[in-house]
């Protein structure tokens, strides 16, 4: 019987030519994706909020066939956002949509938020729609294994979770959302007849500094264990973003590690729950997320009558 290796950055198809963003590139899984990607051939693009700290990020990608840019771009402030999108003016291959934060004490975005769905979400929501006029070819979005908490659900009637703030709920609502963006997203892109992908992923357990910010000292000390025993590094945690995005796969995929858990692991197609997987609640998201932002998706993706008649 013959071996078939397992998918890894070396199997990733030249990128010369393509354009990337990654938004919270400056440490973890994005630099591990930049650094990917740049060695491929592609001109990438590091999108982050601390330009200092991106510049010294960029100067670790060496020995790379392809290019790496800095620019700032802070998805706790839909001002930024927008002013990041309004100086793109050239095609975009490949918008990875990597940030975020987790389990962090409750904070409000610079726009009134609850930060981890201000950010997570809403910061890539509205980043998503603005550049998409530019996209050719896929949003990948970086989710988790978190959307799968018990009981995990969008708190339309509370988003940002007024009153009732738990981190992990406000961590695990966020991860919900972007694969629920991502469902509608390909929705509205193959109604409009888009060849643009929208795909999600997740790093399975991978140790990056995210986990370093917990509100909770039981957790930070659970994870510091964690990250020596279980956890990937960040360039494996990286892998199935990459694999989301550099592959020939179907829009609406969910990619992650195929090992125990999904916790490590050569990247590969994995399942969501049917919180992750309902339509009526990415419609209703999708709406909601217009609203709170201001932010509404060119008219070729999804302004289509449906089959019902109802204009979305």
């Amino acid at each position: 019987m013959t071996h078939t290796p397992k998918w890894n950055a070396t199997d990733i198809p030249d990128q010369t030519g393509r354009t990337a963003v990654v938004t919270g590139a400056n440490s973890g899984l994005g630099i591990a994706t930049v650094d990917a990607l740049a060695r491929a051939g592609a001109h990438v693009v590091l999108a982050v909020r601390d330009t200092a700290r991106g510049q010294a990020a960029a100067g670790t990608v060496r020995g790379a066939r392809g290019s790496v840019e800095v620019r700032r771009l802070d998805l706790a402030d839909l001002a930024s956002v927008r002013e990041f999108a309004a100086s793109w003016q050239r095609p975009l291959d490949l918008l990875i949509n990597n940030a975020g934060v987790m389990n962090v004490p409750e904070s409000r975005t610079k726009d009134g938020f609850e930060m981890q769905f201000g950010t997570n979400h809403l910061g890539h929501f509205a980043l998503t729609g603005l550049l998409l006029p530019y996209v050719t070819d896929r949003v990948v979005t970086v989710a988790s294994g978190a959307h799968r908490m018990p009981g995990n659900r969008i708190h339309f009637e509370n988003l940002n979770l007024t009153g009732a703030y738990r981190a992990v709920t406000a961590y695990s609502q966020s991860k919900l959302a972007n694969l629920l963006f991502t469902l509608e997203l390909q929705r509205r892109l193959t109604a409009a007849g888009s060849p643009v992908r929208a795909l999600a992923a997740h790093p399975g357990w991978a140790a990056t500094n995210l986990q370093g910010a917990d509100v909770s000292v039981l957790r930070r000390a659970v994870m510091r264990v964690g990250n020596r025993v279980v956890a990937q590094d960040n360039k494996a945690g990286a892998l199935p973003t990459l694999y989301a995005a550099t592959e020939d796969l179907p829009g609406a995929s969910y990619l992650g590690p195929d090992g125990l858990g999904e916790m490590r692991g050569a990247p590969t197609m994995v399942g969501r729950t049917a919180a992750a997987a309902d339509p009526v609640s990415a419609r209703r998201l999708w709406q909601a997320s217009e609203e709170l932002t201001d932010v509404t998706f060119p008219p070729s993706v999804g302004r289509e009558v449906t089959a019902e008649g109802a204009r979305q």
